[in-house]
């Protein structure tokens, strides 16, 4: 798995600025891992037997499902990031010669066809200008009834070009979106100034997936259960929008 040769774009390394990783790295789902992620139960009912299965995560972070994979039976774990910050606080905490990790620009990146059952990706692909052309490596990386699945930030967080909540005089407030339809990268504020994320439409994500030769199974406007934020009220926020987009596809 290599990047191409010629670099026409590449990917913001916002996770080798120190500022960024130090905020990022007091998160909750940085502490605790998976179990951190609120939309990790809903990620994890996507997943099909990951028992000696190849798996590949893009932007695999600090290795947390990396390592998840091969509990779970995995035979080989390919972790992909462009961070050394993050790659090096996952081979810290990793002790297992299955699972590797390697430093790639998704952006450039290169997939040996046929090569992987299982790819995953957690809120990775909205920093990808060229995620047309990801998608067609994974695709292509995919063997028969290999699955895709990943998550973004929804379109609703990513369309707004201004952070943040608006109140009004009346206490309530409203996430604003705007120019929803006019795609294309956005600059906001989160943990360090200047963070560019990619906005596309769900129509958008839906079709680049067909386009890289992928059947849609499932695609959800997550937001917490109502068990969940019976044990977290904190979550009952993100129900009035959706703060993630899960996507599963099939090769």
């Amino acid at each position: 798995m290599k990047a191409r040769g010629v670099v026409c774009t590449m990917t913001q390394n916002i996770y080798d600025n120190e500022t960024f990783f130090q905020g990022y790295s007091q998160l909750e789902r940085s502490v605790e891992g998976l179990e951190g992620a609120a939309e990790w139960p809903a990620m994890r009912a996507l997943l099909p037997d990951l028992n000696g299965r190849t798996v590949l995560d893009l932007g695999c972070g600090f290795g947390w499902f990396c390592r998840f994979a091969r509990q779970q039976g995995a035979a080989h774990v390919h972790g992909i990031d462009v961070s050394e910050n993050m790659l090096a606080r996952a081979r810290e905490m990793t002790a297992d010669a299955a699972i590797i990790y390697g430093r790639a620009d998704l952006e450039q990146l290169e997939l040996p066809p046929a090569s992987v059952d299982v790819a995953y990706s957690s809120l990775a692909l909205h920093y990808i200008e060229r995620l047309d052309a990801l998608m067609a490596q994974v695709g292509g990386a995919l063997a028969v009834g290999g699955r895709f699945i990943f998550s973004v930030e929804h379109p609703i967080y990513t369309a707004p070009s201004r952070p943040g909540w608006i109140v009004g005089a009346d206490g309530q407030r409203t996430w604003p979106v705007d120019s929803y339809l006019a795609e294309g990268p956005r600059s906001t504020d989160w943990l360090a100034k200047g963070v560019i994320k990619q906005h596309r439409t769900i129509a958008t994500y839906v079709d680049l997936v067909r386009r890289a030769g992928l059947t849609l199974h499932h695609l959800e406007e997550w937001g917490p259960t109502p068990a969940q934020i019976a044990a977290r009220p904190d979550w009952a926020s993100e129900r009035q929008r959706p703060p993630f987009l899960l996507v599963a596809a099939e090769r």
